[in-house]
Protein backbone atom coordinates (compact mmCIF):
# COMPACT_ATOMS: atom_id res chain seq x y z
CA UNK A 1 0.00 0.00 0.00
CA UNK A 2 1.08 3.39 -0.85
CA UNK A 3 1.91 5.87 2.59
CA UNK A 4 0.57 9.25 2.59
CA UNK A 5 4.41 10.22 2.71
CA UNK A 6 4.64 8.81 -1.01
CA UNK A 7 1.43 10.40 -1.96
CA UNK A 8 2.58 14.25 -0.27
CA UNK A 9 5.84 13.55 -2.49
CA UNK A 10 4.17 12.58 -5.20
CA UNK A 11 2.03 15.85 -5.27
CA UNK A 12 4.58 17.91 -4.47
CA UNK A 13 6.91 16.53 -7.80
CA UNK A 14 3.47 17.58 -9.66
CA UNK A 15 2.69 20.85 -8.17
CA UNK A 16 6.65 21.74 -8.69
CA UNK A 17 6.42 20.43 -12.39
CA UNK A 18 3.52 22.80 -13.01
CA UNK A 19 5.49 25.26 -11.77
CA UNK A 20 8.23 25.04 -13.71
CA UNK A 21 6.19 24.76 -16.69
CA UNK A 22 4.82 27.88 -16.28
CA UNK A 23 7.80 29.38 -15.44
CA UNK A 24 9.62 28.27 -18.48
CA UNK A 25 6.45 29.16 -20.52
CA UNK A 26 6.51 32.78 -19.01
CA UNK A 27 10.42 33.12 -19.60
CA UNK A 28 9.99 32.04 -23.21
CA UNK A 29 7.30 34.52 -23.38
CA UNK A 30 9.61 37.29 -22.40
CA UNK A 31 12.48 36.44 -24.18
CA UNK A 32 10.18 36.50 -27.93
CA UNK A 33 8.78 39.58 -26.86
CA UNK A 34 12.31 41.10 -25.82
CA UNK A 35 13.33 39.52 -29.34
CA UNK A 36 10.76 41.08 -31.21
CA UNK A 37 11.19 44.56 -30.11
CA UNK A 38 14.90 43.87 -30.55
CA UNK A 39 13.37 43.39 -34.37
CA UNK A 40 11.27 46.11 -34.45
CA UNK A 41 13.13 49.08 -35.69
CA UNK A 42 14.52 46.91 -39.01
CA UNK A 43 10.99 46.00 -39.70
CA UNK A 44 9.75 49.68 -39.50
CA UNK A 45 12.60 51.01 -41.43
CA UNK A 46 11.87 48.12 -44.42
CA UNK A 47 8.18 48.74 -44.34
CA UNK A 48 9.14 52.67 -44.95
CA UNK A 49 11.38 52.09 -47.68
CA UNK A 50 9.36 49.87 -49.73
CA UNK A 51 6.38 52.37 -48.79
CA UNK A 52 8.65 55.06 -50.30
CA UNK A 53 9.42 53.03 -53.49
CA UNK A 54 6.01 52.35 -54.14
CA UNK A 55 4.81 55.71 -53.35
CA UNK A 56 7.76 57.21 -56.12
CA UNK A 57 6.63 54.56 -58.60
CA UNK A 58 3.01 56.54 -58.59
CA UNK A 59 4.28 58.99 -58.70
CA UNK A 60 6.53 58.39 -61.62
CA UNK A 61 3.29 56.96 -63.36
CA UNK A 62 1.10 59.32 -63.07
CA UNK A 63 4.40 61.85 -64.24
CA UNK A 64 5.60 60.17 -67.04
CA UNK A 65 4.02 61.89 -69.98
CA UNK A 66 5.83 65.04 -68.52
CA UNK A 67 9.14 63.56 -68.27
CA UNK A 68 11.40 64.44 -70.99
CA UNK A 69 12.03 60.83 -72.43
CA UNK A 70 8.40 60.30 -73.09
CA UNK A 71 7.89 60.16 -76.45
CA UNK A 72 3.97 59.91 -76.39
CA UNK A 73 1.97 63.64 -76.75
CA UNK A 74 0.97 64.16 -72.97
CA UNK A 75 -2.47 65.62 -73.73
CA UNK A 76 -3.07 62.48 -76.10
CA UNK A 77 -2.21 60.12 -73.27
CA UNK A 78 -5.54 58.89 -70.69
CA UNK A 79 -4.23 57.61 -67.33
CA UNK A 80 -6.17 54.51 -66.38
CA UNK A 81 -3.62 52.90 -63.66
CA UNK A 82 -5.06 48.97 -63.59
CA UNK A 83 -4.10 47.23 -65.13
CA UNK A 84 -2.72 49.58 -67.47
CA UNK A 85 -0.98 53.00 -66.34
CA UNK A 86 -2.03 54.64 -70.15
CA UNK A 87 -3.80 54.82 -73.45
CA UNK A 88 -2.18 56.61 -75.91
CA UNK A 89 -4.53 57.99 -78.69
CA UNK A 90 -1.92 59.09 -81.38
CA UNK A 91 -3.13 61.75 -83.51
CA UNK A 92 -5.21 63.33 -81.08
CA UNK A 93 -4.42 66.14 -81.00
CA UNK A 94 -4.95 66.99 -84.65
CA UNK A 95 -8.29 65.24 -84.33
CA UNK A 96 -7.30 62.23 -86.46
CA UNK A 97 -6.25 59.35 -84.43
CA UNK A 98 -4.07 57.16 -86.17
CA UNK A 99 -3.07 54.50 -83.68
CA UNK A 100 -4.12 53.75 -79.66
CA UNK A 101 -0.82 52.56 -77.77
CA UNK A 102 -1.12 50.62 -74.47
CA UNK A 103 1.75 51.86 -72.48
CA UNK A 104 2.88 50.83 -68.67
CA UNK A 105 5.39 52.73 -66.79
CA UNK A 106 8.19 51.06 -64.75
CA UNK A 107 11.13 52.47 -63.11
CA UNK A 108 14.07 50.85 -61.34
CA UNK A 109 14.27 46.95 -61.47
CA UNK A 110 10.16 46.83 -61.49
CA UNK A 111 9.14 44.10 -63.77
CA UNK A 112 5.48 43.17 -65.38
CA UNK A 113 3.37 41.28 -63.20
CA UNK A 114 1.15 38.20 -63.99
CA UNK A 115 -1.52 40.56 -64.76
CA UNK A 116 0.36 42.80 -66.72
CA UNK A 117 1.91 40.09 -68.98
CA UNK A 118 -1.35 38.80 -69.35
CA UNK A 119 -2.75 41.47 -70.78
CA UNK A 120 0.51 42.61 -73.17
CA UNK A 121 -0.22 39.22 -74.48
CA UNK A 122 -3.49 39.93 -75.56
CA UNK A 123 -2.89 42.67 -77.21
CA UNK A 124 0.38 41.22 -78.87
CA UNK A 125 -2.07 38.78 -80.17
CA UNK A 126 -4.54 41.98 -81.50
CA UNK A 127 -7.55 40.00 -79.40
CA UNK A 128 -8.67 44.10 -78.82
CA UNK A 129 -12.36 44.80 -80.32
CA UNK A 130 -14.01 47.94 -80.36
CA UNK A 131 -17.41 47.91 -78.68
CA UNK A 132 -20.67 50.72 -78.60
CA UNK A 133 -22.75 50.44 -75.61
CA UNK A 134 -25.64 52.31 -75.74
CA UNK A 135 -27.73 52.94 -72.69
CA UNK A 136 -31.47 52.24 -72.70
CA UNK A 137 -33.67 55.02 -73.74
CA UNK A 138 -36.25 54.51 -70.66
CA UNK A 139 -33.28 55.15 -68.68
CA UNK A 140 -32.34 58.75 -69.83
CA UNK A 141 -35.97 59.64 -70.65
CA UNK A 142 -36.71 59.12 -66.82
CA UNK A 143 -33.71 61.79 -65.87
CA UNK A 144 -34.92 64.02 -69.16
CA UNK A 145 -38.39 64.03 -67.29
CA UNK A 146 -36.59 64.74 -63.47
CA UNK A 147 -34.79 67.53 -64.91
CA UNK A 148 -38.38 69.64 -66.37
CA UNK A 149 -39.72 69.18 -63.12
Amino acid sequence: MIGITTIIIILVFLIAIAIAYYMGHKAGAFKKHKEWEAELPSYRKDAIMKSRAVLGGQFSEQLAPYLPNFIYSPTECRFIGKPIDFIVFKGADKKDISEVIFVEVKSGKAKLNSHEKNLKETIDKKKVKWVEYRVLEELTKKKIEEDKL
